[in-house]
């Protein structure tokens, strides 16, 4: 099946992303096993930047490859799974460039606003907060049911911090943006191994003790 859909393609920076569409386009399904990942994600900010505008790079990239023939596209998912396609991999990366525009016109809007007393613009501005708001909502729940389900309802307090992670998600898509234009094909990798609870961590320090990573010396052999 790999094979049909021609593998990966090695200048997508979210290869699974672009690998899952032509999946789809296939007729075969995906689906998700009840499993864990111990893959940690980036605890500094700079390496999880990183992280997030590669990712938003790859959906651009993979968007506008399967957009080059909207017809086609439409034809081989269906206009569900051709809508489903648009408001996951376009849809997601729109919502992080425009949000960062979004919070800056209410800023303005509320400061100018202020300072002319206008009770009509004041309105206007508690209308779109309130949507922002919606927004911010939406994914905290959404954060509450991954934790129940893992049943981490203690870390729960984080998702205080959902708004500046959003600012963040913003910038790294600006950021993708531009990557796009001038790198399209650099890969920001991403550090593993680096948390306490982390199982290469372990493995590395079990090594160490063992004295298994040391080189061991080359043995007699009677052929070449």
């Amino acid at each position: 099946m790999l094979r049909e859909t021609g593998a990966w393609d090695p200048y997508n920076v979210t290869k699974d992303a672009d690998l899952g569409m032509r999946i789809a386009r296939l007729g075969y399904r995906t689906a998700v096993i009840q499993s864990t990942t111990y893959e940690e994600a980036p605890a500094r900010l700079r390496p999880w930047l990183k992280q997030r505008t590669r990712w938003c790079k790859g959906w651009m990239q993979t968007w506008l490859v399967h957009m080059r023939s909207p017809g086609l596209l439409k034809r081989e998912l269906g206009w569900l799974g051709f809508a489903v396609f648009q408001l996951l991999v376009g849809g997601t990366v729109l919502a992080a460039l425009v949000h960062s525009l979004f919070v800056g016109e209410l800023l303005w809007e509320l400061a100018n606003s202020a300072a002319a007393g206008d009770s009509a613009a004041l309105r206007s501005v508690g209308l779109h907060a309130i949507i922002l708001v919606i927004g911010y909502l939406v994914s905290i729940m959404i954060g509450l049911v991954g934790l129940f389900r893992r049943d981490l309802l203690g870390c729960a307090w984080a998702l205080i911090f959902i708004p500046i992670q959003w600012v963040l998600l913003s910038i790294a898509a600006w950021r993708a943006l531009f990557q796009l234009v001038s790198d399209p094909y650099h890969w920001e990798k991403t550090a593993h191994g680096l948390a306490q609870s982390s199982r290469l961590a372990e493995r590395a320090k079990a090594l160490t003790y063992s004295g298994a990573d040391r080189p061991q010396p080359p043995r007699a052999s009677a052929s070449c």
